[in-house]
């Protein structure tokens, strides 16, 4: 078998059929590939969705945990995975019709250990072909993960790159489980630990922006856990720059990259800091935490990869910590219901 698709589900009876429905119109013959359905403790109709896909498809599985959480739903999908390749896929994207092959056929070609390709952010649900028009004959430039990592501006989600899963297994690599930002983790990790990774100039994954998810709810128990998991996947990223050694121009690129990608996670926790409903007391030690971990002060995170004006404007005062607190007192919506309340 030569290609694996894990699919992690969670109450998406909204969405579920559209992915499937992407990742069955592959030009692949369905002995080929599997898709491996993790269903994490669905409580709607997303289960019984995905079993009328098994009873007329044969390569569709569908396996169920309780809740665990994302990282162990797609750990589990590793662990049953048969394909000589894993894909991850999100619920609630969806693919190009027909790119799959294409890219596996690249991977084969030049022996490549991951392969990654373009993702185009979108709300739409009908983008069901490709944009680039050859997909045949495309250059493929292979490089090490820390080449990658220094020198192109690789992402952090798991949906733009297939993994030789003997290469996956080899490195050991897990996602963290009960923890957001696991993606970010497991990608850094396993391109590091990569001698030959090769893009291709293919458009094939969309991710659509969808109300309520996890990065974009603003229900306070859940903006509190992105704000936890966002500190806590910068002290993780303190430990991976430390294992790389600097003495090497690509090294040293590698790990400045790094360092800006960890200064965004603290960047965009103190923007929903901001907006969230957490005390004062705990803002103060997180702080004190990416210090201590080098995450903060934000001296590197303004540069070509993070350079908006609002960005400049944000780290100025952010850097500043009781210019943050006070900012943080006077636009909170928590706070300012307790003055009005007090008033």
């Amino acid at each position: 078998m030569k290609l694996s698709i894990i699919v992690p589900v969670y109450n998406v009876e909204k969405y579920i059929a559209r992915c499937i429905d992407s990742l069955l119109s592959q030009n692949i013959n369905f002995n080929d590939y599997e898709i491996l359905i993790i269903n994490d403790g669905s409580v709607d109709n997303s289960v019984k969705i995905v079993q009328d896909y098994c009873e007329t498809y044969p390569n569709i599985f569908i396996h169920s945990q309780i809740n665990s959480g994302v990282g162990a739903a797609r750990n589990r999908g590793v662990d049953l995975a048969k394909g000589e390749y894993v894909y991850f896929i999100d619920s609630d994207d969806y693919l190009a019709n027909n790119t799959l092959s294409h890219l596996i056929n690249y991977s084969d070609v030049n022996k490549l250990d991951i392969v990654t390709f373009n993702s185009l952010v979108t709300t739409r649900s009908d983008l069901k072909f490709s944009n680039t028009e050859n997909l045949h004959d495309l250059e493929v430039k292979i490089k090490t993960g820390i080449e990658y990592i220094g020198y192109k501006h690789y992402k952090n989600e798991i949906w733009w790159f297939i993994i030789k899963r003997d290469f996956l297994t080899a490195t050991g690599v897990r996602f963290i489980k009960g923890r957001w930002m696991e993606d970010a983790i497991f990608t850094t990790q396993l391109f590091l630990k990569s001698s030959r990774i090769g893009h291709v100039n293919i458009d094939v994954h969309r991710h659509v922006v969808t109300p309520n998810s996890a990065m974009t709810s603003k229900e306070p128990v859940q903006y509190l856990r992105v704000i936890r998991d966002n500190a806590n996947a910068a002290i993780v990223f303190n430990s991976i720059i430390e294992e790389i050694n600097g003495q090497f121009l690509e090294n040293q690129l590698c790990i400045n990259r790094l360092k800006t990608r960890q200064q965004s996670f603290v960047f965009f926790m103190m923007v929903r800091i901001l907006q969230s409903s957490i005390k004062l007391a705990e803002i103060r030690s997180i702080l004190s935490q990416m210090e201590s971990h080098e995450a903060y002060p934000l001296k590197v995170f303004i540069g070509k990869d993070y350079n908006r004006l609002i960005y400049k404007i944000l780290v100025k005062i952010f850097n500043n910590k009781n210019l943050f607190y006070l900012l943080f007192i006077i636009v909170n919506p928590a706070y300012r219901f307790k003055r009005k309340i007090a008033i």
